[in-house]
C-alpha cells in the first residue's frame, strides 16, 4: 500500500515543498492549514495523491477529524510531519507582548503536543515517524527571543518523543534548518535554504530503513 503523509502548515514554503517531494516519492499526502485556497490549489497540482483538508492545528477536534479522514482516504497514515508554526512581531520579554507569546506558544508548542498524542494511535498500526520542524533557533542562545524558547521546547521534546515511539518500533525526528527563504520573513532571502532543501531532509528521515533513527537533521545555509 501506498505511504501517507500528513503535513501541517502545508499551505506554502517547506509544507508545501515537502508535499511535492512526497509525491514524487511516491507517497499520499494530507494538506492540513488554515489557508483553504492555499491547500486546495496545492491538492489541484499534486492529484489524486493529494488530500486538503482545511484544519487549526491549535484545536484537538479538527485535528483529529483530520487524522481520520485521512486514514479513512488513503487507509493508513506512516508519517505526520508537525511544520506549522508562528513568530512574533515584537521580539525580546521586556518589550514583548504576552497577547503574541500565548498565540505562538499554542502554535509552536500545544498543536505539536495534540498533533503527536492524536498521530500515536495511527502510527502505531505502521511503525510510523513524527517528524518536527525544529530551528537552529532551539539549538542556540538568542537574546530574549521566546521564539526561540518554543524551539528549544521542540527539540527536547523530538527526543523525548522518539524515545517513547522506540517502545512499538515508531520514530521521531527532529529537523533543524537555520534561515529558510519562506514568507515567514517579509524579505525574500534567495541565498539561504530553500524550503526544498528542508523537504530533502524530510525525506531522508523518513526513508531510513527500519534499523535506522535519525533523531535530528541540522541544516544550514552556506552563505
Amino acid at each position: 500500500m501506498t505511504k501517507t503523509l500528513v503535513i501541517t502548515g502545508a499551505s506554502s514554503g517547506i509544507g508545501a515543498a515537502t508535499a511535492r517531494a512526497a509525491c514524487d516519492a511516491g507517497w499520499n499526502v494530507a494538506l492540513l492549514a488554515r489557508s483553504t485556497d492555499k491547500i486546495e490549489e496545492l491538492s489541484a497540482e499534486l492529484g489524486d495523491a493529494a488530500l486538503a483538508i482545511p484544519c487549526d492545528v491549535t484545536k484537538r477536534d479538527q485535528l483529529e477529524a483530520a487524522l481520520s479522514k485521512t486514514a479513512d482516504t488513503f487507509g493508513q497514515i506512516d508519517g505526520v510531519f508537525a511544520n506549522a508554526g508562528t513568530g512574533v512581531s515584537t521580539p525580546g520579554v521586556e518589550n514583548g507582548d504576552p497577547d503574541e507569546w500565548h498565540d505562538m506558544i499554542h502554535v509552536n508548542i500545544l498543536a505539536v503536543l495534540y498533533a503527536a498524542k492524536l498521530a500515536i494511535p495511527h502510527l502505531k498500526k505502521t511503525k510510523g515517524h513524527f517528524v518536527i520542524t525544529g530551528s537552529k533557533a532551539g539549538r542556540d542562545s538568542f537574546k530574549g527571543s521566546v521564539y526561540s524558547a518554543t524551539k528549544h521546547f521542540i527539540h527536547g521534546f523530538g527526543e523525548n518523543l522518539a524515545e517513547e515511539m522506540r517502545e512499538w518500533g515508531g520514530r521521531a525526528c527532529v529537523i533543524a534548518p537555520g534561515m529558510v527563504n519562506t514568507p515567514f520573513f517579509d524579505e525574500p532571502k534567495p541565498d539561504k535554504l530553500q524550503p526544498e532543501d528542508v523537504a530533502e531532509a524530510v525525506l531522508f528521515a523518513l526513508s531510513q530503513p527500519a534499523t535506522s533513527s535519525v533523531r535530528e537533521i541540522y541544516l544550514m545555509p552556506n552563505d
